[in-house]
């Protein structure tokens, strides 16, 4: 088969191979995602550095409120504020201020412009390593001759992150779209992913 336009172009045509991936914007979420949790606090929320840590971080009229926003009252705040080295909060109280952290790690990270500013990586874009669906469930006859395929990525972080930090899924896949275009004849076969990986 020459290219490929109508190789898993469609949800349905890949699923019923039974292929496993997802839609390659997906797959930017999780990315970013990752990154997001790579350049925060490496200590769990379980152990006493990790909670003081998040809590330190969370000591801000917007932490506070993003703290209240995960069910914690006002009273425990103020004492956990005052505490951070000796308190020991329960499992889901451990829980609420794990979200909470990373919620703020978020809207900090974008807010600050510092994700899209890593990913741009002064114009020069990164690189991305694209996965192609698993086809150890399909069928030989139906199975493509698909490799993993690597491209440094330019231009798009600015609305990758602009999109993530929106959650419009539409928009996302549509850069994912634009993403994919560069990948020559085949990049149909990239609509759907086991991952992607951005050297970030």
């Amino acid at each position: 088969m020459m290219g490929s336009p109508d190789l898993w172009s469609r949800w349905g045509q890949w699923r019923k191979s039974d292929a496993d991936g997802m839609k390659g914007g997906e797959a930017l979420v999780l990315e970013l995602n990752r990154i997001v949790h790579s350049s925060g606090i490496a200590s769990p929320v379980t152990s006493r550095r990790g909670l003081a840590a998040r809590l330190r971080y969370l000591d801000s009229p917007a932490g506070r409120a993003e703290l209240q926003a995960q069910g914690v009252s006002s009273r425990t705040i103020r004492t956990w504020m005052k505490d951070k080295g000796k308190i020991s909060p329960t499992s889901v109280s451990r829980e609420r201020i794990d979200a909470a952290y990373w919620h703020r790690r978020r809207e900090n990270l974008i807010r600050s412009g510092w994700l899209t500013r890593h990913l741009d990586n002064d114009g020069r874009g990164r690189r991305m390593e694209i996965y192609p669906v698993d086809q150890t469930r399909v069928e030989a006859k139906y199975r493509r001759d698909l490799n993993t395929r690597s491209i440094t990525v330019r231009y798009i972080w600015g609305d990758l992150v602009d999109a993530w930090a929106a959650r419009d899924a539409n928009l996302v896949d549509e850069i994912w779209d634009d993403v994919i275009s560069d990948l020559d004849s085949d990049y149909n076969a990239y609509a759907y992913v086991s991952s992607v990986g951005i050297s970030a």
